[in-house]
């Protein structure tokens, strides 16, 4: 069985449009907030339409056996400081659990940027009954934004002591 969900975050974050941008851009910045759970992780990272992102780690757990992760992303869209458009596969054990389409918009406001992430996800195998994939799907997204926020204040503090 396959099955398709569709979610969006938003978020404002401080800074503007042109520093949110260069934190998904940037592979030094994207390390800071970008990362996948676990040990041994590497990465590498071309941001251009048509390259992508690749990451790779050992995910270990109290009471599991531990979990080969594998990101693979490509590029599809990206308008400067404006839109980010990607698709991206998560395998966990060689076995691809699902894909995504991912579209970033990002708009100017008057205190920094407001940030939509739509996320366009199908499951091809789940965990369990598959009831719960979508809330962790999420729930990773969140925390990634999370992390990019604290990821764009650590910049913007640096900048400011430079």
């Amino acid at each position: 069985m396959v099955r398709h969900d569709t979610f969006t975050i938003t978020r404002h974050l401080d800074g503007p449009p042109g520093e949110v941008f260069t934190a998904f851009a940037d592979s030094t910045i994207r390390r800071r907030w970008f990362r996948l759970p676990g040990s041994g992780a590497s990465y590498e990272h071309d941001f251009r339409v048509g390259g992508g992102e690749t990451a790779r780690s050992i995910f270990t757990s109290l009471d599991t056996a531990p979990e080969r992760l594998e990101y693979r992303s490509r590029y599809i869209d990206i308008a400067d400081a404006r839109r980010i458009v990607y698709g991206y596969e998560a395998v966990v054990d060689d076995e691809l659990r699902w894909t995504s389409l991912v579209t970033i918009r990002l708009g100017a406001e008057t205190t920094g940027t407001r940030l939509e992430w739509t996320e366009q996800v199908t499951f091809l195998r789940y965990t369990g009954d598959g009831s719960s994939d979508l809330a962790h799907l999420r729930g990773a997204s969140v925390l990634r934004l999370n992390g990019l926020d604290a990821a764009l204040q650590f910049e913007s503090t640096r900048t400011d002591h430079s």
